[in-house]
């Protein structure tokens, strides 16, 4: 007989790798609050499906230049909202195309301004350089002159400034009225991934008083001529490269700073003739003038990429840091034309913008333009070649993982075709309610009581094994639900419900074809221990590909359905994946721990391991009754024989 394996006598290691995998899941789940148990239960949530709980709906319409949209045009903007808001297949969101222009987006659980904000943008993602900025210094004046369109060189203002340039990752100076250098905080910042020497953002901190000296002349300059225009009174950057109508345009417009430190103030669009389809902003082979979050203004060059040529998108943690970012990867054409500028950039103007130049800050930046509007206009300190960035949030705090997420979902399932306008924002009750959530728990609880029932009648002692893997199933399968609410916006709804109670069946298969196998080693008169472990032979290859029938079943059954039938697929494929590594690790060393036990190696009537009531065809018993029994034959045989020497 081959002696039993290392996995079978070592019992202890596979319940420690059990323990082990818990704590990682409710350290995944407390997070913070790990060393603080008493805010733990407002970690352990589920999200809840709109069949189960109240969500936010959207009403968007299409907005075109030529009218009523294209039905492929609706299709593909259908395809990816449904994809944003339901990326993982088991969100429970719904998208509906509810008339010609008209697109009905249903979130369950969903804040109203951040269902609006993830369904209505367009996310389309442009970076361009920037040729002239004008930071926001206070309510708006009434423009007043513009530069011609041949240079002189000669007009510039005039400042007594002293500065002093230091290094950061997200800031750059913007002159007050007063002169007196503020730090801008953009929405977000690039910066280069490949080289951590170049990563960094010179912020030349201006502190003296700076006039600006219009100069008016039939040329212009070569530099920004600083005009009291829009919302500002100082602008850097060379106007020499702007077209006449851009820069007419530029004049005209007035930026204000957004509600937040997150938000652009779009009625910027609406002073410069911008129009919600997007024409204008949108044109990524000419000119544009744009604003960011804290009111600066921009004029912007041609496209270098478009959001179309990432080819990664991800979210992660800043390194050194616990701010996270979205983490982009460019195509070879992208990464090459981004090196050319981003070259030129650092040999041209670097130099004199560390030394305090505004204008060389200016021209040294590029813009991150999403839907129109400047997320971040950072500075390049080295030729970035490599094609990779991340986008990080506002300082000082950066992103919140949602919305890193947010933005990640935004960018990588692809820009829509066509410019939305919310229309209406409601708020919508339970399709069901919890009475239906209360009977679909009704229904497992009956369920799992029925197993355990027949589980006890029939297999007695080993119930107990049965019925205590079916808990450890249930604990890993809640623990495992609220780690993907909480990281992957899964919501419970009746399908996946479903998809549990079935799981039991699934569950209580493996213990019964382990069972089984072990039985048929005992009928065949092996001992328990030996029996244990070649019955655990036999079943193992059963139980695995069991497992994976279901398993690819719930694997096909989530790619092709839809909506509620994924959420079933989902938690079916889960519940599969959590009966391996319960029949790993728990079933099976348990086992093989009760098989020392005596009231299991002794074969006891009520252990489910009898070898009479099982017809084994030999006894067996332990080798403790094989000893008691040859000591009582040994003791009769010498009584006889005492017996026979006195009667001769």
């Amino acid at each position: 007989m081959a002696p039993p394996s290392r996995s079978g006598s070592r019992p202890g290691r596979a319940l420690a790798a059990l323990a082990v995998l818990i704590l990682i899941m409710l350290i995944s789940i407390t997070g913070k609050e790990t060393f603080s148990p008493g805010n733990w239960h407002k970690q352990f949530k589920v999200g809840l499906g709109l069949d189960l709980s109240s969500g936010t709906e959207v009403v968007l319409k299409a907005q075109t230049a030529k009218g009523t949209p294209s039905p492929g045009a609706m299709t593909q903007a259908i395809s990816v909202l449904e994809s944003r808001v339901n990326g993982t297949g088991n969100s429970g969101a719904q998208v509906q195309q509810t008339g010609a222009d008209l697109i009905t987006v249903t979130v369950p659980g969903k804040a109203a301004q951040d269902t609006v904000a993830l369904v209505s943008s367009t996310a389309k993602l442009a970076f361009r350089a920037v040729l002239l900025e004008a930071p926001y210094t206070g309510p708006a004046t009434t423009p007043s002159a513009t530069p011609s369109a041949k240079a002189s060189g000669s007009a510039s203002p005039s400042a007594s400034s002293s500065a002093t340039p230091t290094t950061s990752a997200s800031t750059s100076a913007t002159p007050k009225a007063s002169g007196q250098a503020v730090a801008a905080s953009p929405l977000a910042t690039a910066s280069s991934t490949a080289k951590a020497s170049s990563t960094a953002k010179a912020t030349p901190t201006t502190s003296a008083s700076a006039t600006a000296t219009p100069t008016t002349s039939s040329t212009a300059s070569a530099t920004a001529t600083p005009t009291p225009t829009g919302s500002s009174t100082l602008t850097y950057g060379d106007a020499s490269k702007v077209n006449a109508a851009t820069l007419k345009l530029f004049n005209k417009m007035v930026c204000k700073p957004g509600p937040n430190a997150n938000t652009v103030d779009e009625s910027w669009k609406k002073t410069v003739g911008y129009t919600e389809s997007g024409d204008q902003w949108d044109n990524n082979t000419g000119q544009i003038v744009s604003c960011d979050a804290n009111g600066t203004k921009y004029v912007l060059a041609p496209s270098v990429f478009e959001g179309t040529q990432l080819t990664a998108v991800s979210p992660g943690l800043q390194q050194n840091s616990t701010q996270w970012v979205v983490n982009l990867t460019l195509n070879s054409a992208a990464a090459k034309a981004f090196g050319t500028l981003t070259t030129n950039q650092y040999s041209t103007y670097y130099t004199k913008a560390v030394a305090g130049d505004q204008t060389s800050v200016a021209l040294d930046s590029t813009a991150i333009v999403l839907d129109g509007n400047v997320q971040s206009a950072p500075m390049t300190e080295g030729a970035l070649t490599s094609g990779q960035f991340t986008i990080s949030g506002p300082q000082p705090n950066g992103f919140t993982e949602a919305e890193a997420n947010q933005l990640t979902n935004i960018l990588k399932y692809g820009s829509l075709p066509l410019n939305f306008t919310p229309q209406t924002v409601s708020s919508i009750s339970p399709q069901l309610g919890h009475s239906s959530l209360d009977a679909g728990l009704i229904a497992a609880i009956l369920g799992l009581a029925l197993v355990i029932i027949y589980l006890f009648y029939y297999y007695r002692g080993l119930g107990l094994v049965s019925v205590s893997s079916l808990l450890m199933a249930a604990l890993l399968a809640y623990l495992a639900v609220v780690i993907l609410s909480r990281y992957q916006n899964f919501t419970m709804s009746l399908s996946a419900i479903a998809g549990l109670v079935v799981a039991i069946g699934i569950t209580a298969d493996s213990f019964i074809v382990y069972f089984e196998r072990l039985r048929d080693e005992v009928r065949d008169g092996k001992t328990l221990r030996p029996a244990v472990e070649a019955g655990w032979k036999r079943a193992r290859r059963t139980i695995l590909v069991s497992d994976t029938v279901s398993f690819l079943a719930a694997l096909l059954l989530y790619h092709f359905a839809v909506s509620d039938v994924q959420g079933f697929a989902y938690t079916l494929g889960l519940t599969t994946l959590i009966d391996v590594i319960v029949v790993f690790l728990f079933t099976k060393p348990m086992v093989t721990l009760l098989a020392g036990t005596k009231f299991f190696s002794s074969g006891n009537k009520w252990s489910g391991l009898d070898p009479e009531r099982l017809g084994a065809h030999a006894r067996w018993r332990s080798s403790t009754k094989r000893t008691v029994r040859t000591q009582r034959t040994s003791s009769a045989r010498s009584t006889t024989n005492s017996s026979t020497s006195r009667e001769a």
